[in-house]
């Protein structure tokens, strides 16, 4: 699978200085945490059904695209149930042991977060349904024939999932959560709040206005803003007074090349390539990755993604076309279409009419 480089200021992926700063910025309690408001009620719910009944609550599993604050309700859940939260991922559990190892080292009540819990290995996978279940898991001593089992029994824990690829999960993992939630994209008044809460705690002085272009250009996503944020705060305070006004934060954002709709560089020229190279296409995703000179992964599962939710782009049978928002957003003209052209065995499809007739 493609790792998406964080190297991007508009990934949604955390590098190590956005890790650090989150530490800071996120909200300890649910009544903190911005947007998301359909599974903050749900999971609400659940945290105080199961405070009232004295006993850990149901496994959760967190799905969304990634910045979108899984880790930070995964943190929340343990801080409401005032209980230690125990952190790990996916690809770290490699073998049934490497789980049986943290699985036999939790206390009663614990919270284990899990991230990218689809990219765990099968066995673990395995063991994991046995624990999540019935608290119980089976350590295999010895080998072949003479191998044993030994049952192990668990403390009550809750386990929490996160996932940006929850159609990966197997159907018997994904049944054994008793709540899941899924992370919806941000809406910008949303995220307004969330550049707001983030400037409070970092000290930068913002108005209104700056906050919504920030907003404007984050994606939907909380951890791109915060990210942003930053940037515009270093250009304040180097080339300014250090407020941030919608004119400073546009003008810091134009330096860092990401447009008004939230494109960077690398977006703009797949649109770029599509429409003057292909005429707004359809052409075949490795034909416009060579044009674009990147990877057709890169292509496809970096740049892809946002455009096709922001209408840019549309994938079809025939390959990568351009919508008229696209046209619009780069300032060009769409090609004019010429009519069928009719001929003994039918129509032929009109073609875009890439050059001028005269030729020039």
């Amino acid at each position: 699978m493609y790792e998406e480089s964080a190297d991007r200021l508009v990934t949604a992926a955390a590098d190590g200085e956005d890790q650090a700063v989150e530490a800071a910025l996120r909200p300890k309690l649910l009544d903190e945490f911005i947007g998301q408001e359909r599974v903050r009620e749900q999971l609400s719910l659940v945290l105080q059904a199961a405070r009232k009944r004295g006993s850990a609550p149901d496994h959760v599993l967190l799905s969304g695209p990634p910045g979108l604050g899984k880790t930070t309700l995964s943190m929340i859940i343990a801080a409401e149930l005032g209980a230690p939260i125990r952190i790990t991922s996916g690809p770290a559990i490699q073998h049934a042991g490497d789980l049986a190892a943290i699985l036999s080292s939790l206390t009663e009540g614990e919270v284990l977060f899990l991230d990218e819990i689809h990219r765990m290995s099968r066995p673990a996978e395995e063991m994991l349904y046995m624990a999540m279940e019935d608290f119980r898991v089976d350590v295999i001593v010895g080998k072949g024939p003479g191998a044993t089992a030994i049952p192990l029994e668990l403390p009550p824990f809750t386990l929490v999932g996160a996932t940006t690829r929850a159609g990966l999960l197997p159907p018997p993992l994904r049944d054994r959560f008793g709540f899941t939630g899924h992370m919806e994209f941000y809406a910008p008044v949303e995220l307004q709040r969330v550049v707001h809460r983030s400037a409070t705690l970092l000290d930068v002085e913002i108005d209104p206005a700056g906050a919504a272009e920030i907003a404007g250009r984050s994606r939907g996503t909380p951890r791109i803003a915060n990210r942003l944020l930053r940037r515009v705060r270093d250009y304040a305070q180097v080339r300014h007074d250090g407020v941030v006004t919608a004119e400073i934060a546009g003008q810091a954002l134009d330096v860092y090349e990401v447009d008004a709709r939230g494109l960077d560089r690398l977006d703009r020229a797949v649109l770029d390539a599509l429409l003057r190279l292909f005429g707004g296409g359809p052409v075949g995703l490795s034909t416009l990755a060579v044009a674009v000179g990147e990877e057709a992964e890169t292509v496809e599962e970096v740049a892809e993604p946002f455009l096709v939710r922001e209408g840019l782009l549309a994938r079809t049978p025939r390959g990568r076309i351009a919508t008229a928002a696209a046209w619009q957003h780069l300032g060009l003209t769409p090609p004019v279409q010429t009519p069928p052209v009719q001929t003994t065995r039918g129509s032929v499809p009109p073609q875009p009419e890439l050059f001028p007739a005269d030729g020039s």
